[in-house]
């Protein structure tokens, strides 16, 4: 039984070379395309040039910081992309992570969920009105219009969440939920959240799209893509607080714990040694392409919507490590 199948980018492949990677990606027939940023490129930029080179492929953000961009050039850049697109834009966004917004943008961060809130209420309106206004406690915003009609009053958003309070939000106010790192577990546990955040609303929580960023290393060779994966394990667990205690909840409380030590001692490859086979299985795809194709099949018996394949791969082989990643599980 087959599904829809999603890939992501989060930098490795120059820009010019992700777009190539989306363009294959409908010809494989892959239902969307995500585009992250981080250090990796513009991803509105990225996803014009994939826009004006594709027919059906869904193009989203995954996600496009509350805290690095203003309120008025997200809509702008949304409305922008979603008219390029011919409507196949989806903005994804997410608060980000206090050690990168503050260290490598210079722009405070704090109260992550509210800022959350009052961003996707001005967003939504600016699109809907063509002019917005907002003056919140984290955002103020005096007045705000776009000069030209966008071509959808509501494009469709996605929020990153993790925990309940982030869950509730997207419930209550998104289309959809982007998730990361999940397990077979996760998605049964998030629906709680989910249908509270939707209750408050007055909105059915089936309508809430459930989709999963999912670190995917495939190779014919299963130890070799296991080893492949250790490293972009041992960078979350080491330099992001909120995944380190994602993959504990997940129950790998002292594996995490004892990555984290060797990531902050400035023994990155003791880290990833730390890094054990059982983490990467629970909360990912790695493997044979059979492998991975069976597991793609238990995360949407599981209750995930959209599986996004999400390769971590950098350096010179970046690009061709994501054809044979789209390449192995195309029809899955």
């Amino acid at each position: 039984m087959t599904g829809k199948l999603a890939i992501a980018i989060s930098g490795g492949p120059r820009p010019s070379e992700i777009v190539e990677i989306l363009v294959k990606a409908e010809k494989l027939g892959y239902e969307s395309g995500w585009v992250a940023e981080g250090h990796g490129g513009d991803q509105f930029a990225i996803i014009a040039s994939a826009a004006s080179k594709t027919e059906h492929l869904k193009l989203g953000t995954a996600i496009s910081s509350i805290f690095v961009r203003t309120p008025p050039t997200v809509a702008m850049a949304a409305a922008t992309l979603d008219d390029i697109s011919g409507g196949r834009f989806i903005l994804g966004l997410g608060s980000s992570h206090k050690v990168q917004v503050e260290p490598e943008h210079g722009v405070p961060y704090g109260k992550p969920i509210l800022r959350t809130r009052e961003t996707v209420d001005f967003v939504t309106r600016l699109i809907a009105d063509g002019e917005a206004g907002i003056e919140g406690e984290t955002i103020s915003i005096e007045r705000f219009d776009l000069w030209f009609e966008p071509l959808r009053k509501k494009v469709p958003l996605y929020l990153a969440g993790l925990f309940p309070k982030m869950l509730e939000a997207a419930g209550e106010i998104a289309d959809g939920i982007i998730l990361t790192r999940s397990t077979l577990k996760t998605a049964s546990t998030i629906r709680a959240s989910i249908a509270t955040g939707a209750s408050k609303a007055g909105r059915d929580p089936a309508d809430i799209a459930i989709t999963s960023l999912l670190p995917t290393s495939i190779s014919e060779n299963r130890t070799a893509a296991f080893d492949a994966m250790r490293p972009g394990l041992a960078f979350y667990l080491g330099f992001f607080p909120r995944y380190n205690r994602l993959v504990s909840e997940h129950g790998f409380a002292r594996e995490a714990a004892m990555v984290a030590e060797a990531w902050i001692a400035g023994d990155v490859e003791e880290a990833a040694r730390r890094v054990t086979d059982e983490m990467l299985d629970a909360t990912g795809i790695v493997g044979t392409p059979a492998d991975a194709r069976a597991k793609i099949a238990a995360y949407r018996a599981s209750g995930i919507d959209l599986p996004i394949l999400s390769p971590f791969a950098r350096g010179p082989k970046a690009y061709e490590t994501f054809h044979y990643v789209l390449d192995a599980c195309a029809g899955a």
